[in-house]
């Protein structure tokens, strides 16, 4: 799998109620994150997408743009709890090494019900 390929899976496996999978096969052992929420570790993070898919089962994610840069990925994204929600705009920014994820940086802005911007955020 490419990095772009294994970074897809990753967050489709998380999004999904599958994070200890994703973590289990896509992540280095000295993984951290950038979360301001949550403990920078491995663990913590795996258990509260876990916890966010329990609480939202019908989450939907949806992939605009993925870009690959030396041992980075960048994933544009979409990201609805239900079908209802308006959801967010995400970037997910992840870094390699050995093709495995060593680090996380997830950066949302929510999706207002009303913009300026005639281009819309995707």
């Amino acid at each position: 799998m490419t990095k772009k390929e294994i970074t897809q899976n990753f967050l489709h496996l998380c999004a999904s109620g599958h994070s200890h999978e994703a973590f289990r096969l896509h992540t280095g052992e000295n993984f951290k994150h950038h979360n301001a929420y949550f403990k920078g570790d491995a663990n913590t993070l795996m258990l509260a997408m876990e916890e966010s898919a329990r609480k939202n089962p019908n989450k939907i994610f949806s992939i605009h743009n993925i870009l690959e840069d030396g041992d980075l990925v960048s994933v544009h994204s979409h990201l609805k709890q239900n079908s209802d929600d308006l959801g967010f705009a995400v970037v997910h920014i992840a870094r390699f090494e050995n093709n495995k994820i060593v680090e996380l940086w997830d950066l949302g802005q929510p999706i207002p019900a009303e913009t300026i911007n005639e281009n819309g955020m995707f």
